[in-house]
């Protein structure tokens, strides 16, 4: 029974290391690449399926390097002064606060400015390896800067005593509910200041940390403890997650709040990959859109221990 419990326990953690969750990575990667125009949709969509996968080797880099995990979240309520006290420039930040201060809160916003002007750059010199690369990236870190739950160090509830709000909320719930979400959010659109987006995004999120924790505490007083978890069968897998009544009515409760910044990933992901084309100045990718596949570079994670937070990835 111990060797049972363990197992079990050890297959739980598995689900709460990854952001957004695979599936959901992958969804607003896909559909990012419908909003499009069809002078650069079509590049993309014979890269489509690589792209798609590519959505979370971010998540798996966690497991081989040790620089990427703060690439993922920013601890906002580190900051005693606020938010708005935080330069949005890097080096203006830096010379604030310390780079170390900087790596040990967190950097998201900043990783997608680094990984759109990185994308940019590839563009130019048309290496097309490296454009669907840098897109998925950017692609993974604006969907996670989307998550409230990356904006604070109460990341998974251990401070109110919500221990596994994280990959409920990120997780589970578009797993549920996914195959009800309106995807259609209109066409991509030129951003003019990504850095500046990367922050409102991240602002965005960090308003909505409150509603997040107060309505799953809530609901925890009404419902009791034996029907709130219960084990499911995920990826042939038997888990110990949480219930199906209550993550609907944790659902319902929400109003929406998931499906909402999970469209908001999926606009603003297709935007910064059409403002990227746009600023490399709108290179003719039809060529290479006949050719075949580039060469994946397989990340092997598995049977590696995560570096870094567990329950945020």
């Amino acid at each position: 029974m111990k060797f049972i419990a363990t197992t079990l326990l050890c297959l739980t953690l598995f689900l709460l290391l990854t952001s957004w969750g695979f599936y959901a990575h992958k969804q607003i990667n896909e559909n990012a690449v419908y909003t499009l125009p069809t002078s650069l949709a079509r590049f993309y969509k014979k890269h489509l399926k690589t792209i798609t996968e590519k959505a979370v080797d971010a998540d798996k880099r966690c497991y081989i390097d040790t620089l990427e995990g703060p690439r993922h979240y920013i601890d906002l309520d580190k900051y005693d002064e606020g938010t708005d006290s935080i330069p949005i420039h890097w080096s203006k930040a830096v010379a604030k606060f310390t780079e170390r201060k900087l790596l040990a809160n967190g950097m998201v916003p900043w990783q997608i400015w680094r990984t759109y002007l990185n994308l940019v750059n590839v563009l130019k010199e048309r290496d097309y390896n490296r454009i669907i690369q840098f897109s998925a990236d950017l692609g993974h870190y604006v969907a996670d800067a989307h998550v409230p739950l990356h904006t604070t160090s109460n990341y998974n509830g251990q401070f109110s005593d919500q221990i596994g709000i994280h990959a409920f909320w990120e997780t589970r719930l578009p797993e549920m509910f996914a195959h009800e979400y309106d995807y259609f959010v209109g066409a991509a659109t030129y951003i003019n200041d990504p850095l500046q987006l990367g922050w409102q995004i991240i602002k965005e999120s960090n308003a909505l940390v409150d509603s997040v924790l107060h309505i799953e505490k809530e609901l925890s007083n009404t419902i009791k403890k034996a029907d709130q978890k219960s084990y499911i069968t995920r990826n042939n897998q038997l888990t110990l997650n949480y219930s199906d009544t209550y993550a609907t009515s944790y659902h319902r409760a929400l109003n929406g709040m998931v499906e909402r910044r999970f469209r908001s990933s999926i606009y603003y992901v297709g935007s910064l990959l059409y403002s990227a084309w746009i600023d490399a100045g709108q290179p003719n990718l039809v060529r290479e859109a006949g050719s075949t596949e580039p060469v994946e570079d397989k990340i092997e994670y598995t049977d590696k221990k995560i570096l870094g937070r567990e329950e945020w990835h």
